[in-house]
């Protein structure tokens, strides 16, 4: 399997208002580096799974709206706890979506993506499916 794999970063604010979550009760703020990996069982005709400039501008354009966002105060995120693990899957809900309406132009290669949160050296979560 072939695989393009191209990365950006937000920076964002959120509480985690539970025992659980210890010290991460409080309000904290998190930067992530963010790699959206777009996987196809073959490549194009000019040896491309996709458009490395199209698949960057996706995932910026997908990340907009939680940049230096506090994401206790983004509406559909109420009631939410923002970890990194629901990131990811909410990230790779929107990058899917922008794969499956063309805005790469892989012409349906694209069979498998995978969004991954780095929160720092020692930790990162990813969601992983198929498209």
């Amino acid at each position: 399997m072939y695989a393009v794999e191209v990365r950006d970063h937000i920076m964002i604010a959120h509480s985690f208002p539970s025992p659980l979550f210890g010290p991460a009760q409080g309000m904290h703020g998190a930067t992530f580096t963010v790699d959206a990996a777009f996987f196809a069982d073959d490549i194009d005709e000019h040896g491309l799974v996709v458009d490395i400039g199209l698949a960057t501008e996706a995932l910026a354009q997908v990340l907009e709206p939680l940049r230096y966002k506090n994401l206790d105060e983004v509406a559909q995120f109420k009631g939410v706890f923002t970890t990194t693990e629901f990131l990811s899957g909410h990230i790779f809900r929107e990058m899917a979506d922008r794969v499956r309406a063309g805005d790469l132009k892989d012409s349906g290669r694209v069979k498998r993506l995978r969004i991954t949160l780095h929160e720092s050296h020692l930790a990162r979560g990813w969601f992983e499916a198929e498209i």
